[in-house]
């Protein structure tokens, strides 16, 4: 693409030295290693390093314009932009022709339930015979096609170049996960979406955030009235009301969901099992009969955020109910792995002190054994957590396995002294096995007739990552293997 049409299809930024305008832009970057030809290279700021300092070797490399917040010193031409972050995003929008211009775009966000929800409203919107996408923390999928993706919400340019690719194929809605960070980060500037769920809010990410504050206000950013005509709101949280209370002073629109406060649409819960929940929706007085073959009544809200937000749409109560029934589960979500002895196994990605509450409560009102659980805590995160979440498995647990998680560059150890401290406050009937390998098979070797083991933290994860590197590793493999192992033995 031409520099010119680039930048008049932006029109962000001051060009300080014009030079060749006419030069092609055929990629774009921000890290300067990367060996390119004819790249527009974003010096980007607010991380670990400020990527001015490394123009000259970006130009090296094969830039040959940079976007920048102060001029630097360099023989090529420069824009100065305010916030080199949110050039990213709107450059790369432009890049690839404004993809989401030709979009139906649902963005999720909120601590917990994005995942779940976003399968679920993906579900309803198929089931109405539209052409769907789903980007998230289990990766790219749309009309059969799997990309892998590391990230919960993508960087600008490669998400631009995968909406480009959706809507060449046809697809016609894409729902999204929107990370916190993201957010932050301005990752979708310039995206304006059709429609915009807030689940929940609890503790998470105070490691980078550093308060609660700081990450409500980066949560927020989601609902101006400028990039979101239609929120979906949980009406029992009170951050969310917060959110609809700011959209109401702009005069934007809000629609409720919850089960507990007056809202749009409620939900009356008439049968809970292991194998799932019946219930009644009432969505703006449009009454129907729900069956979902989940746990747990957070997924009672993640099914009213969808069903609310595809009404919204103008998706019909019929498609929204085949959608929502029709959803055997979502990888790595409260999941039912196996069983062995008569005992049940789950597998969830819980890995806040809410997410660990709620999901160990589920299980534990249909347990008629013993509720074990298996969990770590992630390395070089929010450590303020991790006693938490020990506290909240030794009230709700007849014991627990603590173990590996994602450490990371921290030792395990440490990880696991940091949720003792929380758990000795309530109990002292736990083990530590950091080997999360060998802590599975020590838990599965555990149970008896009955009990139901949680295996919480990492759920759909594919990998364990330790200094650096990400070893494959998914739970669910390994639970069946161990399964299928003790129950040979115990023949």
């Amino acid at each position: 693409m031409k520099f010119t049409k680039l930048y008049n299809g932006v029109q962000k930024g001051k060009v300080v030295y014009e030079g060749d305008w006419e030069r092609d832009i055929e990629t774009l970057v921000w890290d300067s290693r990367e060996r390119i030809k004819n790249g527009l290279f974003f010096c980007l700021t607010g991380g670990v390093k400020d990527g001015h300092e490394f123009a000259e070797e970006a130009i090296r490399n094969g830039a040959v314009v940079l976007v920048v917040e102060r001029i630097l010193k360099v023989s090529v031409p420069q824009i100065l932009v305010e916030d080199t972050r949110e050039a990213l995003a709107l450059y790369a929008s432009a890049f690839y022709g404004n993809p989401s211009e030709n979009l139906k775009i649902i963005a999720i966000t909120g601590t917990n339930g994005k995942t779940t929800t976003a399968h679920m409203l993906a579900s309803i919107l198929h089931s109405a015979g539209k052409k769907v996408g789903v980007i998230g923390t289990l990766g790219v999928r749309y009309l059969g096609n799997y990309l892998s993706s590391d990230l919960t919400t993508p960087d600008p340019v490669f998400l631009h170049k995968i909406l480009a690719k959706m809507w060449l194929d046809g697809v016609e809605y894409v729902v999204m996960e929107a990370s916190a960070h993201a957010l932050y980060y301005r990752k979708m500037a310039g995206i304006k979406f059709s429609a915009c769920i807030f689940t929940n809010f609890t503790q998470d990410h105070l490691d980078f955030f550093k308060t609660m504050a700081s990450y409500k206000e980066a949560k927020s950013r989601l609902f101006s009235s400028a990039c979101c005509p239609i929120s979906v709101i949980n009406g029992d949280d009170e951050t969310g009301r917060s959110l609809g209370e700011m959209r109401e002073e702009n005069q934007a629109k809000n629609v409720y969901y919850g089960l507990y406060t007056p809202s749009d649409a409620f939900a009356i819960i008439t049968d809970e099992s292991l194998k799932g929940i019946r219930c009644i929706f009432n969505v703006n007085d449009a009454i129907a009969r729900i069956s979902l073959s989940f746990i747990g009544r957070h997924n009672v809200y993640n099914a009213l955020a969808s069903v609310t937000c595809a009404v919204a749409l103008g998706i019909s109560m019929e498609d929204c109910v085949q959608g929502i029934n029709c959803l055997r589960g979502v990888d790595g979500r409260l999941e039912r792995i196996g069983s062995i002895n008569g005992a049940d196994i789950f597998v969830d990605f819980a890995h806040t002190p809410d997410g660990l509450e709620k999901s160990l409560s589920s299980l534990k009102a249909h347990a008629s054994g013993r509720l074990i659980c298996l969990f770590g805590c992630g390395g070089n995160r929010d450590k303020g957590k991790r006693p938490l979440m020990g506290a909240v498995a030794a009230k709700k647990c007849a014991f627990s396995v603590l173990t590996s998680d994602n450490p990371r560059y921290e030792d395990p150890l440490d990880i696991i002294a940091d949720i003792e401290k929380g758990y000795r406050r309530y109990s002292s009937k736990y083990v530590v096995v950091p080997d999360r390998t060998k802590a599975l098979e020590y838990a599965i070797g555990y149970l008896r007739e009955g009990d139901i083991l949680l295996v919480a933290g990492k759920g759909g994860e594919r990998y364990q990552e330790i200094m650096g590197i990400k070893y494959p590793f998914y739970d669910n493999d390994i639970i069946e293997k161990v399964i299928k192992t003790q129950t040979v033995i115990q023949r």
